[in-house]
């Protein structure tokens, strides 16, 4: 009489925290979760009783027909509510206690291949949201919550909210401790467009620069009226020697601004091999 009562007292569970429920006979026929958590307990029992291969064949034909694996080995308190219930996985030395809700894709497990306890024990009257990967032998402490698709790799004490990855407290005991803002996240591929705006920008700077540069250094030759200094290297006067860029000039390092003044002349090399200033400039 233990195992109806038991199943009643889940159903009345149920019943009393979704609301989309409405009877106990539709959550029996179409609650995927209570089905696993009915079946779980026969399995259970043969895993206990060293009846081991039936308890794992029985747990994986409730894994096809629900989408639920728990595994034969896992210890499951009263009431526990596994809603929705796609694919929850629950290890086998996972402990859960009372009042219990899990929610789709929950993965109780562990994070290695350890021998003995190796998976979490869930304290009562716990909350795991959707998604949420709770990994290793650590204690979920009473009455906390595990939000939506955090990854939670230490103890929780409890009365705690924890969030993110990795998961952290955000909330004890109805305190806020941490700022939970879920909108004003740091956007990387903005930050990243961000940067490449701004070298665009000062590449353009850069360029004008040069143009004016250009603009100052060239301007109009005088003999021909065309901005191709080199063609006109017979009528202009070299000014400039031993430049410590290409031997033709003084100039300190090619520093353009003490050339700005000598307009329409260009430097010319000891071997009487004429260059243009833009060349000059860019050796």
């Amino acid at each position: 009489m233990g195992f109806f009562r038991d199943v009643m007292e889940d159903i009345d569970s149920i019943l009393e925290k979704d609301p989309a429920a409405r009877t106990r006979l539709e959550i029996f026929l179409c609650y995927p979760g209570i089905r696993a958590v009915i079946w779980h307990r026969p399995a259970h029992w043969m895993y206990n009783h060293n009846i081991k291969l039936l308890a794992r064949m029985l747990s994986q034909r409730v894994r096809r027909k629900t989408g639920i694996e728990i595994h034969p080995g896992a210890k499951i308190g009263r009431r526990c509510f596994i809603d929705h219930g796609m694919a929850v996985v629950i290890g086998e030395t996972t402990e859960i206690g009372d009042d219990v809700t899990i929610y789709q894709a929950v993965t109780l497990g562990g994070t290695g291949k350890e021998s003995g306890k190796r998976h979490p024990t869930i304290g009562n009257n716990v909350i795991i949201s959707s998604g949420a990967r709770v990994l290793g032998p650590f204690t979920v402490g009473d009455n906390s919550k595990i939000g939506s698709g955090a990854v939670v790799l230490n103890e929780v004490p409890p009365n705690c909210t924890v969030v993110g990855i990795p998961g952290r407290i955000v909330k004890r005991n109805n305190v806020l401790i941490d700022d939970m803002n879920q909108i004003d996240l740091p956007d990387p591929v903005k930050a990243e467009l961000d940067c490449l705006r701004r070298r665009i920008i000062s590449l353009e700077d850069e360029l004008n620069a040069h143009r004016a540069m250009d603009e100052r250094l060239y301007g109009n030759c005088g003999d021909c009226g065309e901005c191709d200094i080199s063609v006109c290297s017979d009528s202009v006067i070299n000014e400039f020697e031993n430049c410590e860029i290409c031997g033709s000039c003084d100039l300190d390092g090619g520093n353009v601004n003490s050339i700005s003044r000598t307009r329409n002349k260009i430097f010319r090399n000891p071997d009487a091999k004429s260059i243009s200033i833009k060349e000059h400039i860019t050796k």
